[in-house]
């Protein structure tokens, strides 16, 4: 299992030129956001969003929670499309969860599938490339695979049987590597 730095999960993490992603706690910083010139928040988590005071930033909040069986996959359209309208204003966007590892990656790779054209492997491949911690949990898997195949009509990444249960294939290597 590869180790990562803290400091990761106080960064807001460069996808794209006007896409950010990051924990709470990293998007709730004015500095941060200063910094980077953020005008949109996407808030993935039950909390109310924090936006620091004296900023004009606008918000959504997705109120979902990070368990297999939440619904994340009713706000991949309009989450993507606001984060492609903020983009085309001229302005930038940071998707956050708690950590920024599972709900908020899932809503970045869902964008980059909508808006860039990425199948759902190259949308993972490419975050994970970003923000090397992001890990979507199981349940948000099936439902970004079902969001592939309405898009596409084909899916890249499929769900396989493993020690640990059912994981997406992109998950394998790791799963194999796992000492048991």
């Amino acid at each position: 299992m590869a180790m990562f730095s803290y400091s990761v999960f106080h960064t807001l993490s460069p996808i794209t030129e006007s896409l950010y992603l990051s924990s709470g706690a990293a998007a709730s910083s004015a500095t941060n956001l200063r910094i980077k010139g953020i005008t949109f928040v996407v808030n993935a988590t039950l909390s109310p969003t924090k936006i620091p005071t004296g900023l004009n930033i606008r918000s959504m909040q997705v109120p979902v929670d990070d368990v297999p069986h939440a619904l994340l996959s009713p706000y991949f359209e309009r989450v993507a499309d606001k984060i492609r309208e903020e983009k085309l204003r001229g302005g930038r966007t940071v998707v956050h969860c708690v950590a920024g590892v599972s709900r908020s990656a899932s809503l970045c790779i869902a964008y980059l599938m909508k808006h860039e054209s990425l199948t759902l492997r190259e949308a993972y491949e490419y975050v994970k490339g970003r923000r090397a911690v992001i890990r979507p949990n199981w349940g948000f898997w099936k439902q970004l695979i079902s969001y592939e195949f309405r898009l596409f009509g084909r899916n890249t990444v499929h769900m396989v049987p493993s020690p640990v249960g059912w994981i997406p294939d992109v998950y394998e290597k790791q799963v194999k590597n796992m000492v048991w």
